[in-house]
């Protein structure tokens, strides 16, 4: 059985004196410090996750690694949570929708979690890589177009660029048709941003996408989903693309951010690939920063701290990429032994594929403005303060004003209508409305407007 890592005792002198909080704007501007003063005190500490909100936080390489590793004793079942349990999570902390439980792969063990991993796992494995390329340097090069002619040069390519990219991808990987990505897109979008009923716009159009797919189903991850030999229900599939959406989109704003500022950078080597600026990344400034919550099924022991049957464990990967321990032997190391995407059951299964699409967001970037530069340097950038990810509030650049057309059209497989998959009755005639007028038709999207502009119109 593989044991705990012996960590020695924390020097003395440095007696935590009250939790360290891993939020706000001391910690976004330099939470390097924090890992810093955190290690001092063994390979985990408890530390303030959110106001009112005490978890351990997992700061050493060998620790998150034996942790990860461990689904026996370290559980990812967040209804488990001791102090949630008792009433003693703030109702409208901002560590529920992070921690809570959902019914997904990502909070489930044991059996329950194998058969979910393995219907997300073997169909993301069906997606076709080339694929994947062209529809992630479509949805570049659909954004590049809507900024690279701005007269003065400029844009911010967090909100520009960055943010929007992955649900482009996304939405177009799921299969959805135009009304229903734009929907997607603002349901994800609003989670992210705390908008009111973001939660119920996202449901109700993954709800309405599942239907379609069970009337004609198509060549795209939700279908897959749908007709895995685990025979997943509607419910499950719709938690499982709100996994993938949130697990997805969010790290990849950060990496394709954080890249494309590492790589303009006056102090980026010149010639060095965009792989590699991407690897420094997922090493350096992980993308998820502090997550995966395990819950111990008993006391543990690790170092000098006891690890508390139930009290959520939270793994800094931050922290942990970024160990000193790690510096003697760090170029003996796989480039991709960085725990950016987990490690153990619970490692993400789309790693290869978020690489992908990172690496081609950047590459195409640089080959659409050549000349693009930061207007401001790397070290000078600010940082959201949320202890979750890590990523560049915003990323002002300037270029040459240029146009950006779209990719010829390639052709897609239409699975035609059959008696397996017949189209819904008709539903009885609606009582006459008004005639709809042009002021009142709905905007049409982000994800309408991206494939209106695929197909040149």
């Amino acid at each position: 059985m593989q044991q705990p890592p012996d960590i020695k005792e924390p020097p003395p002198g440095c007696p935590a004196h009250g939790n360290i909080q891993l939020y706000g704007p001391r910690f976004g501007s330099d939470p390097d410090s924090h890992y810093e003063q955190l290690r001092a005190l063994g390979p985990s500490a408890p530390v303030d996750i959110a106001p009112g909100v005490q978890v351990e936080l997992v700061t050493s390489y060998d620790a998150a690694l034996y942790i990860l590793q461990n689904p026996a004793t370290f559980v990812r079942d967040s209804r488990r949570w001791n102090a949630l349990n008792e009433g003693r999570v703030p109702k409208d902390s901002p560590a529920l929708p992070m921690m809570g439980y959902r019914p997904n792969a990502l909070f489930s063990d044991g059996a329950a979690h194998a058969r979910l991993r393995q219907a997300v796992t073997d169909s993301l494995a069906s997606v076709n890589e080339l694929q994947l390329v062209r529809q992630t340097q479509q949805s570049a090069d659909y954004l590049i177009s809507r900024f690279s002619t701005d007269r003065l040069g400029q844009a911010e390519l967090m909100a520009d660029y960055a943010r929007p990219l992955p649900l482009l991808v996304f939405s177009d990987l799921f299969g959805c048709p135009p009304e229903i990505g734009d929907r997607v897109i603002m349901g994800i979008s609003g989670i992210f941003d705390g908008t009111p009923d973001a939660d119920q716009v996202l449901g109700s159009a993954l709800a309405e996408l599942i239907a379609l797919k069970r009337r004609r189903p198509g060549q795209d991850l939700t279908t897959r989903l749908m007709e895995h030999s685990a025979q997943l229900t509607d419910e499950e599939v719709l938690h499982q693309l709100v996994t993938l959406l949130s697990g997805g989109t969010a790290p990849l704003t950060a990496t394709i951010g954080t890249s494309s500022a590492l790589i303009l950078d006056d102090d980026w080597q010149p010639g060095l690939p965009v792989e590699d600026a991407v690897t420094r990344v997922l090493w350096n400034y992980a993308p998820i920063a502090n997550y995966a919550a395990h819950y111990p099924t008993h006391d543990v022991e690790l170092g000098d701290r006891t690890l508390k049957a139930n009290d959520p464990v939270l793994i800094s990967f931050a922290a942990a990429n970024t160990d000193p321990r790690l510096a003697e032997h760090r170029e003996q190391l796989s480039a991709k032994a960085h725990l950016a995407f987990g490690a153990g059951p619970h490692a993400c299964p789309a790693r290869d594929a978020a690489f992908m699409i990172a690496v081609t967001a950047v590459e195409s970037l640089l080959n659409r403005l050549p000349d693009i530069e930061v207007r401001v340097p790397f070290k000078d950038l600010s940082w959201v303060p949320a202890p979750w990810s890590r990523s560049l509030v915003s990323l002002p650049v300037r270029f040459t004003p240029r146009q950006v057309t779209p990719m010829p059209p390639q052709p897609q497989p239409r699975v035609p209508e059959t008696a397996a998959s017949p189209a819904p009755a008709p539903a009885p005639a609606p009582a006459p409305r008004p005639a709809t007028t042009s002021a009142s038709k709905p905007k049409a999207g982000l994800f309408s407007r991206f494939l209106a502009w695929t197909r040149g119109e």
